[in-house]
């Protein structure tokens, strides 16, 4: 029997955020492709569109006119998947096996993020806190090492984590790192070239927590990694992009109360899903087992750090 060679043959890894496993398929990549193909993107968009409801100036669905705004403008969701209270009371679900969540899909061209603000904290998240306190809970259980600690010294799952990464590992998921910040492709990676975003020198829960410095440096590398995926297959790469962070609450005496130490072990960190897998037009569809059993990928985590190590820092448009 051949000696195993993770970059050739199916094996399955563990996502310690989430406690989900997921399946890894190198050898899928180098199937034929007859599929759909997306058409490519435009190099540039407008920077003006008479007909855009968000552009400057125009007027908005609702009816609101925008600003004459030059920079970042904030406004609220015209069709929030969550509105403000008072609303009317949710009904209960008719069995206890039925739960319901919301859908939202990208609906514009325009470069944009949205603010969610809930009373629970979501599933994805929520299974993440979980972890962190699992994991914060098991001190006798964790090697130890000269990792960045929680609140009252307890032992942080990322902190461990990017600290592997960054100093106990070959270093071939890295992507790029500065002083304060990491950019890799996690063991665990689910999307082609995912990335986990997360400062390693010390514990930090919240965005809200970061020096001046950590904040220039978390510019920085925001700028570098979508600059190399834009370069990755010379297109203006797509992406979803979400900040997880700790529990917060508008009354910090509540969030003592409640939370005690559990809300000072989640680690602040920024996970990138892009879709795209083979070219600016191929991307990654999650269907059939994905769906039905458990996420897979079909090239390694390291592959995919590798790929996008090798994209300059230098935007391929600045050539054309």
């Amino acid at each position: 029997m051949d000696e195993f060679d993770p970059t050739q043959h199916p094996h399955r890894r563990y996502n310690p955020l989430t406690d989900e496993y997921i399946l890894v398929s190198p050898h899928r990549a180098r199937r034929p492709w007859l599929g759909q193909v997306e058409p490519s993107q435009p190099p540039s968009l407008p920077q003006y569109d008479p007909a855009c409801y968000l552009c400057p100036g125009n007027k908005r669905a609702g009816g609101i006119v925008n600003d004459a705004y030059t920079s970042t403008f904030i406004f609220p969701n015209d069709f929030a998947a969550l509105t403000p209270a008072p609303v009317p009371a949710a009904p209960e679900p008719p069995h206890s096996l039925l739960n319901k969540g919301a859908m939202m899909g990208c609906s514009n061209p325009h470069p944009h993020c949205q603010v969610w603000s809930m009373s629970d904290i979501p599933t994805i998240p929520g299974k993440e806190l979980a972890s962190f306190k699992r994991y914060a809970s098991s001190e006798s259980d964790v090697p130890a090492s000269d990792a960045p600690k929680a609140a009252n010294n307890r032992p942080c799952l990322l902190c461990e984590y990017a600290h592997f990464e960054v100093n106990g590992s070959s270093g071939e998921r890295i992507v790029t790192k500065n002083d304060d910040w990491v950019a890799l492709v996690p063991w665990w990676a689910t999307w082609p070239f995912e990335l986990l975003v997360l400062p390693y020198r010390r514990h930090i829960r919240s965005i809200s927590d970061l020096t001046p410095e950590e904040k220039s440096d978390f510019a920085r590398i925001l700028s570098e990694v979508t600059i190399r995926y834009d370069n990755l297959f010379f297109s203006s790469f797509p992406y979803s992009m979400g900040i997880h962070q700790g529990p917060i609450s508008l009354e910090a005496a509540q969030v003592k109360k409640d939370c005690e130490d559990d809300c000072e072990v989640p680690h602040l960190h920024l996970h990138f899903a892009p879709p795209l897998l083979r070219s600016a037009t191929v991307r990654k569809f999650l269907v059939g087992f994905e769906l039905m059993a458990e996420a897979q990928r079909d090239l390694t985590p390291e592959q995919g750090a590798s790929r996008l190590r090798e994209c300059g820092t230098k935007h391929y448009a600045d050539s054309l």
